[in-house]
């Protein structure tokens, strides 16, 4: 078993056939075959079931390919530091809309300024999204707001993230300084895509008081949902940090849900079998002492 070894089937579970897995590596497809016997024939499993001229991967095959993924990673990782070592070093870090967009930015501009030789790029998505990216070795570490679920995935609590409910002054329950969670059956709702940490984790205070909400406006946009909610368009949760300016000036009111506690943890999540490199705990030393400031 060799690193050739993983980078063949990885690249035929990618391809999914053996002979477009051998034209993007440059080799014949009798080695990508030659290959796959082998390590069929080392672990004494079956990678691939053979149906009508299709590859299916086996559940076998799926438990190598996680493993594949971050020896590889791993490996062309421990490649680039040795043979690079006067160069730039590149993380990639995730990090949820709120995370990402009001929160981040402080602290990736401190961490740069004290480790000049790395090299951050930073991804903003969702945490369904996120949390694919750091199951495929697409991340270095992801800064997550909703929940995790995966099992190869782990996370260290970061901070709590308040969340609160907001209607704009066209709305009719402007003004309402708190409400119980029944009174906004009917409304409208303004939210976040499918995939949103905050969307998951108000529709489940939904579902448990049995309250209905009409979705009217779905967007991957904070600033959009925003001017939505200004607009008196329904209903909007979003984190409090988020609206603070908007709050301030009374455009946005904020409705206190009797009895329910909005809030979420902000978490470090990376895979359980990541290798930490110097520069990856250098970043996660500087998470931890400057944390995440709006």
């Amino acid at each position: 078993m060799t690193i050739r070894h993983l980078r063949i089937f990885v690249a035929v579970v990618k391809e999914g056939k053996m002979g477009i897995a051998a034209k993007s590596l440059f080799i014949s497809q009798p080695s990508v075959s030659q290959a796959i016997k082998e390590i069929e024939d080392y672990y004494g499993i079956k990678l691939f079931e053979r149906l009508s001229k299709k590859l299916y991967i086996t559940e076998n095959g799926q438990l190598l390919f996680q493993y594949a993924q971050h020896i590889l990673q791993s490996f062309d990782e421990m490649e680039v530091n040795l043979n690079h070592l006067g160069e730039k070093v590149n993380l990639r870090i995730g990090a949820t809309i709120t995370a990402g967009t009001y929160m981040l930015e402080p602290m990736i501009t401190t961490f740069e300024e004290q480790n000049p030789q790395v090299k951050i790029k930073v991804t903003v998505n969702n945490t369904y999204r996120l949390q694919e990216m750091l199951l495929n070795s697409q991340l270095d570490v992801g800064i997550i707001e909703g929940e995790v679920n995966a099992p190869d995935l782990v996370k260290q609590s970061v901070c709590q993230d308040p969340l609160v409910v907001a209607v704009g002054k066209k709305h009719p329950l402007y003004g309402q300084k708190s409400l119980p969670i029944t009174a906004l059956q009917g409304h409208h709702l303004i939210c976040r895509e499918e995939g949103s940490g905050i969307r998951s984790l108000f529709r489940r205070h939904l579902e448990e008081h049995q309250v209905m909400m009409e979705v009217k406006w779905e967007c991957t946009n904070t600033e959009a949902i925003k001017a939505a909610a200004i607009a008196g368009q329904g209903i909007a949760v979003f984190s409090a940090r988020t609206i603070e300016q908007e709050v301030k000036k009374e455009i946005l009111h904020i409705i206190e849900l009797e009895g329910i506690s909005l809030s979420r943890q902000i978490c470090v999540v990376s895979h359980k079998d990541k290798f930490l490199s110097k520069q990856l705990m250098s970043f996660l030393d500087c998470l931890r002492v400057n944390g995440l400031k709006a």
